[in-house]
């Protein structure tokens, strides 16, 4: 099937969702493929989201990949679908230096993802009082991001780049395109995602944030106890390891020893053929 076509596209087997928080308007086509869809929406901070696509063994990102989560899907259409609503109902996409060194002609736009379903992505937006695309926060410890690449010369979107003090000083060398800022998050040579989400809260009063990853951003938000809903597309799929590839799993950087130490609840579960979309929640912990 076609990636820009909803010919075939069967709705979601919906086998568990909660049944808490502010139901989120979709139009009837997203309505009919994904079904309800309900979001928490605390008042103390941004309610941070996440989302992966895993193969059975564990690898979210296989080694000298272009395409992302994509590859690890297989293209997957539901999987696109999913990712296309969670990036339409957030303020803000979150992605580290290294996703976008790997895919370095992405637009992290709804549209990107299945094209048509863009009008449904965009009345959803519309319905939320959300402009046409999510403000986009890259993040880079080091400041190693490529001004040049296509995301920063639309012209037409709000992009912060979150770096430290040192970062900061070798990207404020290069001349910044429009509509892109520079935010230092944290004082040391770490960036801290409670200063990401601060920083965000004094531009804006920002709702809903989606983490696109990578595992050590991801790691990060974890550590920090800022992540309360995990998305996980499921894939039938096995890529292995071995000596001379170093495929990377959920999580990189960071130890929670024991696993039980940093438990979920399972709050949904879908099915689109043999994938399995699960949605994680973690408790509150700060």
């Amino acid at each position: 099937m076609s990636r820009a076509s909803l010919q075939g596209l069967l709705p979601l087997q919906d086998l568990l969702h909660p049944a808490s928080g502010e139901r989120v308007p979709l139009p009837p086509v997203l309505r009919h493929l994904y079904g309800e869809l309900r979001l928490a929406r605390p008042s103390r901070r941004p309610y941070v989201l996440a989302n992966f696509a895993s193969t059975l063994d564990g690898v979210v990102a296989v080694d000298g990949s272009t395409s992302g989560g994509s590859e690890v899907s297989g293209f997957n259409d539901h999987d696109r679908m999913v990712m296309g609503l969670l990036r339409s109902v957030s303020e803000v996409i979150v992605v580290g230096a290294g996703t976008l060194r790997s895919v370095p002609r992405h637009l992290w736009s709804p549209k990107g993802f299945f094209p048509a379903l863009d009008p449904a992505f965009q009345e959803v937006r519309a319905s939320l009082g959300l402009p046409p695309s999510p403000r986009l926060v890259f993040v880079s410890a080091r400041g190693e991001v490529d001004l040049d690449l296509p995301v920063f010369r639309t012209g037409t979107r709000e992009i912060s780049v979150f770096t430290t003090p040192s970062g900061r000083a070798r990207l404020s060398e290069r001349e910044l395109p429009p509509g892109v800022d520079l935010w230092v998050a944290g004082e040391g040579p770490r960036l801290r995602p409670s200063s990401i989400l601060r920083g965000l809260q004094r531009r804006a009063r920002v709702r809903t944030v989606l983490v696109e990853g990578g595992p050590s951003l991801f790691g990060d938000f974890l550590e920090a106890g800022l992540v309360d809903e995990l998305f996980v597309t499921l894939a039938p799929f096995v890529a292995g390891r071995d000596a001379a590839h170093r495929d990377r799993g959920l999580v990189e950087g960071h130890r929670f020893s024991p696993p039980t130490s940093l438990g979920a609840s399972l709050v949904g579960l879908q099915r689109g053929g043999s994938h399995l979309f699960l949605r994680y929640r973690f408790p509150a912990r700060r």
